[in-house]
C-alpha cells in the first residue's frame, strides 16, 4: 500500500523522448520534488540512464540534488539569481536585464544560461532586454568556463499541436537567436513531440518522464493504492459522508479509504465518477471527499481487499485530472507527504 513510483518506467520514458529527437541532447526536468516523485531517486536514476543535464525551479532544488549526482552533471536553476541564493555549483537561467548585469556583478564566475520570452510573456528577455545584453553575454566565454552554456525559451501551446502560436513562437526563437553559437533549446515534453524543427540542441522533457500527457506513449510511472479501514453494511434509503451526498439505492456496501484531499485527492473529485480499483474490478467512489478520507461502493465484490487502486495504468494521472477539471501536473504534485513511498 502507497504510493509506488518506476524508476525503469521514468527512464524507459526519458530514452524513448530522447529518440524522437536523436541530434539534441536530452536533460530531464525534476523541479517540485521530481513532480512529487523524489527528486534525490529519480534524479540519479536519471544520471545512470545518461542525462547530464537537469532542470529545477529554484536553487534549493538544485543543491539538494546536487551531491547526489556526477560531476559532469549540469543544474540550471529556471528563476535565475534570486538574492541571498547560493548557486556554487548551478547555472542560473538568467530571465532580464537586470538579473544579467547584477548576475554579472554578484555571482562566482562560471556558466549561466539565457532565457528568451517569444510570446509566452511570462519569463525571459524580449527583443529589446535581448538586444542590451547580448553582445556582453555570447561574448562572456572565459578560459574559466564563464559563458553562456544555454540560450532557451518556451512554448505556451505545445500541447496543441495545431495552435498557431507554436510555429510563431518557433519563428521568433529563430530570429532572436540568429549567429548564436552557443546551445539553443526550445522543446519540453510537447516540443519535442512537435518534431525536429523544434529540438535544437538540447530538449527539457518533464511531464512526460512520469507518465503524463501529452506523451501518450509513457509507461505509468506512479501505482498508488490506499487502505481500506473500516467497512459497513448501508441500507436503501441512508446516506454517506458530509452533507449526505450519496444516498444507497440498494443495500450497499461501503469501504472507507485512507485517503483524502490532505493527501492529493482533490475534493472537486466529489461525485465525478472517480473509481478505485480492486484487481480488475472498479468500485465508485461515492460521497464527498473529505480531508482524510474516501468512501466507496464496494458491494459487488467478492471479498473486501486490504487495499484499493487509484493509479496504475488504466486510471493514470490525467484520467483523474480530467474529472477534477484540472491537469496531470497538478494531481502528480499534489500528491501528499503521508503517502509511503517506495522506488523499484
Amino acid at each position: 500500500m502507497g504510493l509506488q513510483i518506476s524508476l525503469s518506467a521514468i527512464t524507459d520514458n526519458w530514452r524513448s523522448l530522447a529518440a524522437l529527437a536523436p541530434d539534441a541532447r536530452p536533460g530531464a526536468v525534476v523541479k517540485a520534488d521530481a513532480y512529487g516523485l523524489g527528486a534525490a531517486q529519480i534524479a540519479p536514476a536519471l544520471y545512470a540512464a545518461g542525462a547530464r543535464d537537469f532542470f529545477v525551479a529554484l536553487a534549493g532544488e538544485g543543491r539538494a540534488i546536487r551531491p547526489l549526482l556526477g560531476d559532469d552533471a549540469r543544474i540550471f536553476v529556471l528563476s535565475g539569481p534570486l538574492p541571498g541564493n547560493d548557486l556554487t555549483g548551478l547555472i542560473p537561467v538568467l530571465n532580464s536585464a537586470e538579473q544579467f548585469f547584477r548576475d554579472r556583478v554578484t555571482r562566482p564566475k562560471g556558466a549561466f544560461a539565457i532565457q528568451l520570452d517569444t510570446g509566452m510573456n511570462r519569463l525571459g528577455m524580449e527583443r529589446a532586454e535581448w538586444a542590451a545584453v547580448r553582445s556582453e553575454a555570447l561574448s562572456a566565454v572565459t578560459e574559466a568556463g564563464e559563458g553562456p552554456a544555454l540560450v532557451m525559451s518556451h512554448l505556451a501551446n505545445a500541447d496543441e499541436p495545431e495552435h498557431p502560436s507554436n510555429a510563431a513562437q518557433l519563428a521568433e526563437f529563430r530570429a532572436m537567436t540568429e549567429g548564436v553559437s552557443a546551445p539553443r533549446s526550445l522543446a519540453a515534453t510537447g516540443g519535442i513531440l512537435l518534431g525536429a524543427d523544434y529540438h535544437f540542441d538540447l530538449i527539457r522533457p518533464g511531464i512526460g518522464l512520469y507518465g503524463g500527457l501529452p506523451f501518450a506513449e509513457a509507461r505509468a510511472a506512479v501505482r498508488l493504492s490506499l487502505p481500506v479501514i473500516q467497512t459497513r453494511t448501508v441500507a436503501a434509503g441512508e446516506s454517506v459522508g458530509y452533507g449526505f451526498h450519496w444516498t444507497a439505492e440498494r443495500p450497499s456496501r461501503v469501504a472507507t479509504v485512507a485517503a483524502g484531499y490532505a493527501d492529493g485527492i482533490l475534493r472537486a473529485l466529489s461525485g465525478k465518477a472517480l473509481r478505485l480499483w480492486a484487481g480488475e474490478r472498479a468500485c465508485p467512489v461515492i460521497g464527498r471527499v473529505s480531508m482524510d478520507l474516501l468512501t466507496v461502493d464496494v458491494t459487488d465484490l467478492p471479498d473486501i481487499p486490504k487495499s484499493l487502486t487509484l493509479l496504475d495504468e488504466r486510471q493514470g494521472v490525467d484520467a483523474v485530472a480530467e474529472l477534477a477539471g484540472t491537469i496531470g501536473y497538478e494531481i502528480l504534485t499534489s500528491l501528499g507527504p503521508r503517502y509511503p513511498r517506495e522506488w523499484v
